[in-house]
């Protein structure tokens, strides 16, 4: 009963216009076409996203705009602006349908030896090199017929379609992430450097004097990881000359192979270049500490059987590590 009260609230609030001799029929499709237009700013984006055309979602806005009595949304240079009471109203239609989705969805069995699904994801970089094969290995045999989309993540999560729910989740480090994400911690990772096995002046061990006299490779992505690390070289005073920036994990060891630079890398990351014999893994001349990993998904999806199958999965393998 708990899990209805907001979407009672919302019911309770549209009696009141009612009350004012506005016409009302409540359809719960204009409801979902209020949160995609909140969520996307654009009739395109929202129309895609359900699965219509741009005017039958044109028409549902013009039905809404009538039953509330506001314009709702301003089309302005930069997409569709919401309206103050279209902002009033947002977080109460969106618990009120987030709610009464999850108590459909908990009646609902879930088989994933015999699904056939769809999910797009957006690790990083470092999460798609590290976690996302043994996630794969993983769905091969539990389930065979769910199939993984990745996509980039970079510095901005609008552009992943997490936050309109398009995407189901992400995978990486967040910060202030919106209000309508859930973020769950997944894992910790520490750094250690690189260089090439026959380096001329390092041995078993980089001191720091030669960290700092040394030449670095940077990885680029994700931005995220790459403030922390800065931030962490800050902490320790410890100084790093860049010589070149790379944009993935992969293109690292290509570098430090056929040259006398350092890199510094997630452990995790270098358990994977271990059995590459033209490089040697040393530890970081300092503790710099570690780095989290996390996983985030629209609220929506909070209950979902079949979201929170996948999130299981993805935190066993994260575990494993």
């Amino acid at each position: 009963m708990n899990a209805l009260i907001p979407f009672l609230k919302f019911i309770m609030y549209i009696s009141v216009i009612h009350h004012m001799n506005i016409k009302m029929r409540y359809d719960l499709n204009l409801l979902r076409v209020f949160i995609a237009l909140m969520e996307e700013r654009s009739v395109t984006r929202a129309a895609d996203r359900l699965g219509i055309t741009q005017p039958a979602l044109s028409n549902a806005l013009n039905r809404l705009r009538e039953i509330l009595q506001d314009p709702l949304f301003i089309r302005e240079r930069y997409g569709m602006q919401p309206t103050q009471k279209a902002e009033a109203l947002a977080p109460v239609i969106m618990e009120a349908i987030g709610q009464l989705d999850e108590i459909v969805l908990e009646q609902q069995a879930f088989d994933p030896a015999s699904a056939n699904l769809l999910f797009t994801i957006a690790p990083n970089s470092y999460v798609e090199y590290v976690l996302i094969p043994a996630v794969v290995a993983k769905l091969r045999v539990l389930a065979p017929g769910i199939k993984l989309r990745i996509i980039p993540y970079g510095n901005d999560l609008a552009e992943t379609g997490v936050i309109s729910g398009s995407t189901a989740l992400v995978m990486g480090r967040f910060v202030d992430p919106p209000d309508n994400l859930i973020v769950q911690h997944l894992m910790d990772d520490r750094l250690a450097c690189v260089v090439r096995a026959d380096h001329p002046t390092v041995g078993n061990e980089i001191t720091k004097a030669q960290y700092e006299q040394l030449k670095h490779v940077n990885v680029l992505p994700p931005g995220r990881m790459r403030a922390g690390l800065f931030q962490a070289l800050d902490r320790q005073g410890l100084k790093r000359e860049v010589a070149v920036s790379v944009t993935h994990f992969l293109s690292v060891p290509e570098v430090i192979s056929v040259t006398d630079y350092c890199t510094t890398l997630p452990i995790q990351i270098c358990r994977r270049l271990a059995n590459d014999t033209r490089l040697k893994i040393l530890p970081t001349p300092v503790d710099l500490g570690t780095f989290p990993v996390d996983i985030a998904w629209h609220v929506r999806y909070r209950h979902d059987p079949v979201h929170r199958w996948l999130r299981s999965l993805i935190e066993e393998v994260a575990r494993t590590l």
